[in-house]
């Protein structure tokens, strides 16, 4: 924004001196910037940075300890987020807040202060849908949309509020770079009709292509604001961290003996929402990565499950080290070296109220001789937090904090840290860096290639392209259910991992063969 274009219109929204502090941290400091009307502003930071916190206070959810916000000219002190709606501010959040067995309408009802009747609602889905270029269907059950579907439901329970202001947190981490297309070309939209939207994302080249303002913050703090079409996605990331980037780098594969083995893999899906898995065959040799792509929604969650024993197999099915584990539940294949880090962070791969010492010691306590006799090694179990937090720079005051009180990307490097240090014969991570910067996206990637150069072999579920390519030996993608064949990472085009993503695999053998 130049000065002579600021004096041509007011401010949208101006943060002077917000501060937030929570016990043992401080999580947001003298914060102070401007969003105009129609403007995309960028905010960016490494994990926990303060970027969830300070959208949180403007939308109400926190309250700043000190500091002023001023909105279209008037003081703004949104006690909770249905006032801040009221006023013209609405977000969209990471995680999604559906629910799958309602359909569309009853879902954006349901974020609605006032919603019509639903007869009306339908019709105004509909109308605002085709409008900003994103189709849905009200009468459909949330459960049967795809991930970026489902986003859509999220943007058009705001877009039906006229925000003045939309807040979007990762708004891209479950969407295809088709969908990511039609996404920006909705928000160009509402900005060419003066919406502004405050942007978060780590995919740099993202806010390249789509922000023309950018904040950076820093331990809580603005350390820089620039135009981000001037700098280079490396640039930012060096900007956001405040010192060089770590480029991931890896030793020459050499394919070692067959450490997991699967033979006609097929489970129906658990959920009425979920995928079958179709005749899975694959196998892993020591020291390898397999990069395992392809859209949400597609058996991803159903795969890791089958691995990692939550759902168990036909005898013979699943080998580890030439041992039958099949019928193993999740602590007897981890006994084994068979580990997995779920994409469900909170919930899933952490659980939300216990403590760090606690959420080491769920999967830890087999392999870090954890326990003796029934008791709890308290020391060990310290030590073995504390490592982790140590070695992969995880944000937090210390090891007793729950892990809900950790920013999702600090949460992200303690779970993936703890499965590294177990020294798995096989792990199996999906989404590895989903929400992190690109500093914690760098550390944890090197340290899964350096698993796999210890010897270990690594599976790697992910939707982000440029990740599986930069650290995969082999790739193959999943599609309702079903696996490619995998094939050598290096050299393959995207219209060849488009046909393997897209299901297309006859076709593609054949185009390979020809």
């Amino acid at each position: 924004m130049t000065e002579n274009e600021s004096t041509e219109r007011s401010a949208l929204l101006t943060l002077d001196g917000l501060r937030k502090a929570y016990p043992g941290v401080v999580a947001n400091d003298d914060v102070s910037f401007t969003v105009w009307p129609g403007e995309v502003h960028a905010l960016l930071g490494e994990n926990g940075a303060g970027k969830s916190t300070l959208v949180k206070m403007i939308y109400g959810l926190v309250k700043p300890d000190r500091g002023i916000m001023v909105l279209e000219g008037k003081a703004f002190t949104p006690a909770n987020p249905a006032a801040a709606r009221s006023a013209g501010v609405a977000m969209v959040f990471q995680h999604f807040s559906l629910f799958d067995a309602l359909n569309v309408a009853e879902n954006i009802a349901l974020g609605m202060d006032n919603p019509p009747a639903q007869r009306e609602l339908a019709t105004r889905i509909s109308e605002v849908s085709e409008a900003y270029g994103l189709p849905l269907d009200p009468a459909r059950i949330v459960g049967d949309l795809s991930a970026g579907e489902r986003q859509r439901v999220e943007i058009i329970r705001c877009l039906l509020q006229d925000p003045r202001l939309l807040i979007m947190d990762e708004p891209t981490s479950v969407l295809t770079p088709q969908e990511v297309e039609i996404l920006f070309h909705t928000l160009r939209k509402l900005t060419a009709e003066g919406t502004a939207i405050l942007y978060i994302s780590h995919k740099l080249e993202e806010i390249r292509a789509l922000c023309e303002d950018a904040t950076i913050l820093r331990l809580g703090k603005v350390v820089d604001t620039c135009d981000p079409r001037e700098k280079s996605a490396r640039e930012l990331a060096e900007m956001m961290v405040g010192e060089s980037l770590h480029i991931p780098t890896r030793e020459e594969f050499k394919p070692g003996q067959v450490v997991l083995a699967i033979e006609g893999l097929s489970l129906p899906s658990p959920s009425s929402f979920g995928t079958a898995l179709r005749d899975i065959s694959l196998k892993l040799s020591a020291g390898e990565v397999l990069g395992i792509g392809g859209v949400a929604g597609n058996g991803q969650d159903e795969f890791l499950s089958a691995l990692s024993g939550e759902v168990l197999a036909l005898p013979g099915v699943i080998t580890l080290n030439g041992k039958d584990v099949g019928l193993l539940g999740p602590n007897p294949r981890r006994a084994l070296g068979l580990l997995a880090a779920p994409e469900e962070r909170l919930g899933h791969a952490a659980a939300p109220d216990m403590s760090l010492l606690e959420n080491a010691l769920l999967t830890g306590a087999v392999r870090e001789n954890l326990t003796s006799r029934g008791f709890l090694k308290w020391g060990r179990v310290k030590d073995f937090t504390e490592k982790i937090i140590d070695e992969f720079d995880v944000r937090t005051p210390g090891p007793e904090n729950a892990a809900r009180s950790l920013s999702g990307g600090n949460l992200q490097k303690f779970v993936i840290g703890r499965e590294i240090l177990q020294r798995p014969d096989v792990l199996v991570v999906n989404q590895p860096t989903w929400g992190v910067d690109a500093s914690a996206a760098a550390a944890i990637r090197q340290a899964l290639l350096d698993l796999a150069a210890g010897g270990a072999a690594v599976i790697v579920i992910s939707q982000d392209l440029d990740e599986l390519l930069e650290i995969s030996d082999r790739f193959t993608a999943l599609n309702e259910g079903r696996l490619a064949k995998p094939r050598p990472a290096q050299g393959l085009s995207v219209e060849e991992i488009g046909l393997m993503m897209g299901g297309a695999h006859d076709m593609h053998e054949a185009e390979v063969n020809t």
